[in-house]
């Protein structure tokens, strides 16, 4: 019985998919709720299983191809029991999967896709795990590779060179250059902030923050509430409570314009921004006024996790009432976020460091933190946007804000 193999069905904000990736080859023996392609939209991956056992006959779409939701992509024969299938020619084991950027870095460098252990859910190939593989290769094998590692630091490889007519630097004959298709994600990512420049009127405000009592307060509570609720305690759900806090005193911020008309939201949807192999992605969390700060550290965690797997559902990043990056956890001391449109606010925050600041008369050190609200200036004025952030460094630095309800 032939069985086709059609697009998942997109939500009304997703239009069409690209063809990532094949993971079987016409005569390849395929397994119920198995993987047989991916498609990748705008905003997250599409895993297509195969509905039961049976061996794909046909791909009818390659890697690459623009579908539209239920388009037919291949066709599968079904197998009523083990014996209907046929032994493949090549007995090599099907090869595991790997992510996007992972996969390209293991085209890149010709690699083996079966010798780099993978460290994903199921045992999928991530990005770390294609670098970890590169580092620990010989020397000899790595120095043709080195380019293209980011973030390695290899032994520098002389370059090819030709004799300078003149006796003196030599030339360097390998001016070589790369062109790839931009990812889906990555073109939305692209289509939106130009969006965002365009149609919001964005401003920033900056504050700074005395991280010395929320640091306290990890130091003497932390370990009891990772034994009680199996999670660590962050910074970030300190960070998600005290934006409630400023949204209920400033529902402006919590709003957003719909053509001429000013829509405010009677709920909390936070959107945190994570970092995948894919992209930047923002996963939302619901009610976050409602979430206790265990729940919130463990959904994030959760979020991250599927985030760096490729594993986000639609529902999981559709929405959102105001968001929060940290451009800390790489390093940045300062930036302007840009607004993650409709939403008309979004918080930065960034590195702690030690400095010195007056307290009481006094030049003490302290750890601070530079925080950052870009708004949309079309519906809050500077007034809220400063006051909201005062509101947040004044929790923070007074954790006892949150329990009190002051």
């Amino acid at each position: 019985m032939s069985i086709e193999l059609k697009v998942p069905a997109f939500p009304e904000s997703v239009t069409d998919g690209t063809v990532l990736n094949w993971h079987k080859k016409p005569g390849d023996e395929v397994k119920r709720d198995e993987t047989v392609v991916d498609i990748e939209t705008d905003k997250v991956v599409f895993e297509v299983p195969a509905p039961q056992h049976g061996v794909l006959e046909e791909i009818i779409e390659d890697a690459g191809a623009v579908v539209d939701s239920g388009q037919l992509i291949g066709r599968m024969r079904a197998a009523e029991n083990a014996t209907d299938l046929p032994v493949p020619a090549d007995t090599k084991p099907a090869e595991p999967f790997a992510t996007p950027s992972a996969r390209r870095l293991i085209e890149e460098n010709d690699l083996d896709v079966r010798a780099v252990p993978g460290s994903g859910s199921g045992n999928r190939i991530l990005k770390e795990d294609v670098l970890a593989h590169l580092r620990q290769m010989p020397a000899a094998a790595t120095d043709t590779v080195t380019q293209a590692v980011p973030g390695s630091r290899p032994e520098p490889v002389a370059p090819a060179s030709v004799p300078d007519p003149a006796g003196s630097i030599p030339l360097q004959e390998d001016r070589s250059e790369k062109r790839v298709p931009m990812t889906r994600l990555r073109a939305r990512i692209a289509e939106r902030l130009v969006e965002a420049q365009q149609t919001a009127a964005i401003l920033s405000t900056f504050n700074e923050i005395n991280m010395q009592p929320v640091m306290d307060l990890r130091r003497r509570h932390g370990e009891r509430f990772q034994e009680k609720y199996g999670v660590k305690l962050g910074f970030m759900s300190f960070f998600v409570k005290a934006v409630v806090e400023g949204l209920r005193r400033f529902p402006e911020i919590n709003a957003s314009v719909d053509g001429t008309d000013i829509v405010y939201h009677g709920y909390f949807d936070i959107g945190i921004a994570v970092s995948s192999p894919r992209g930047l992605v923002v996963p939302i969390l619901r009610d976050a006024d409602r979430a206790g700060m265990p729940d919130i550290e463990t959904r994030i965690g959760e979020y991250a996790g599927k985030a760096r797997d490729g594993k986000l559902a639609m529902e999981d990043i559709t929405g959102g009432t105001f968001s929060i990056t940290n451009g800390g956890i790489f390093g940045s001391l300062l930036s302007t976020p840009i607004l993650n449109p409709p939403q008309s606010g979004i918080l930065g925050m960034h590195s702690i460091q030690q400095r010195p600041v007056a307290e009481n008369g006094e030049v003490v050190i302290r750890p601070m933190m530079y925080v950052a609200l870009s708004y949309d200036h079309r519906l809050v004025d500077g007034k809220g946007a400063v006051q909201f952030l005062v509101t947040v460094k004044e929790v923070l630095e007074d954790p006892a804000r949150m329990l009190l309800g002051v």
